[in-house]
């Protein structure tokens, strides 16, 4: 499968709880912070539900 970096840009505060959940399921804890992941279906559905807080950049 193909790899998948994530990087947050915006802040997760005044966020939902679930939004805050999924960013630190993903392993993302503070700005700019860089995560590589799988391309998995569920990978990609956190990466959606936090669209707005990240970039993603498919390898």
């Amino acid at each position: 499968m193909s790899k998948v970096k994530v990087k947050q840009v915006r802040s997760a505060i005044n966020r939902e709880k679930s939004q805050k959940a999924t960013l630190v399921a993903l392993g993302l804890t503070k700005m700019n912070k860089v995560v590589e992941h799988e391309s998995t279906p569920q990978i990609e559905g956190m990466i959606k539900k936090i669209q707005h807080l990240v970039v993603v950049e498919r390898a």
